[in-house]
């Protein structure tokens, strides 16, 4: 009887010990997302001198909050913000509609050599941007479309491989019932796209203007490449800005 009942009891303290090694792995984890942000802001609050100084500091001995507001008094941060925020939702938007219309083409639609375009679109993916950034950027100069929007805009137009890859797969997964039942009602592929197809496709619109807009938000290398120091975007303005601030108005 002794062991028996001994028995429930030490399976209580096993399943309890096992709780708390879950909490500690849990609190560890905690600390490692944690941690990259609270030294962040730990960074953002020092003296000049204090992040050279060493031994490191893992907490400024003076918090300095007007950095923040140096930081955005430093340069037109509020202009700049807002030249990416226009880029990006032009080019999210954009970009989201023809990818949307590339993968219901790919996934809907028949036509000789259909399987080949979506290989050839496939393997744009393998070539890296910065290969082609150059010969773009004389393309664009020889059309004189430099130190404006217009790159975005056709780089919207022309959609994302990798999108059109994702819309494709998503339109491919819907039944053929409700494409079939909506022919017969005398619905053309059109209305079928608008009406049936893309409400459907909400959570893969929003995955791409998220993914688009992060995108061109914190890009660097191209607005730098086709855009002044006057209509640039803030990723520029932030990594030149606060080290060189005559250099942008």
């Amino acid at each position: 009887m002794q062991s028996s009942a001994s028995t429930p009891r030490s399976r209580r303290t096993l399943t309890g010990l096992s709780d708390i090694w879950k909490y500690i792995i849990l609190l560890v984890l905690a600390m490692l997302f944690v941690g990259p942000f609270y030294w962040l802001l730990a960074t953002a609050l020092k003296d000049q001198s204090e992040l050279a100084a060493y031994p490191v500091h893992f907490w400024p001995l003076i918090p300095r909050w007007l950095n923040f507001l140096q930081a955005l008094t430093m340069i037109n941060y509020t202009a700049y913000a807002a030249n990416s925020f226009i880029l990006s939702t032009i080019f999210s938007v954009l970009t989201t509609m023809t990818s949307a219309f590339v993968g219901f083409g790919f996934a809907r639609l028949r036509g000789k050599g259909k399987r080949q375009l979506f290989l050839i679109m496939l393997s744009t993916l393998m070539l890296p941007q910065i290969v082609t950034i150059i010969p773009t950027y004389v393309i664009f100069s020889r059309l004189g479309l430099v130190d404006t929007y217009w790159p975005w805009v056709l780089w919207g137009l022309s959609s994302s491989p990798f999108l059109s890859f994702l819309f494709r797969q998503f339109f491919s997964s819907i039944p053929s019932e409700l494409e079939e039942a909506a022919i017969v009602d005398g619905c053309g592929y059109g209305r079928i796209f608008w009406q049936i197809f893309l409400p459907l496709s909400v959570p893969v619109i929003v995955t791409s203007l998220i993914f688009s807009f992060t995108g061109v938000w914190g890009d660097y290398i191209s607005p730098s490449l086709f855009l002044s120091q006057n209509n640039t975007t803030l990723a520029v303005a932030m990594s030149s800005g606060y080290s060189d601030p005559h250099g942008f108005p």
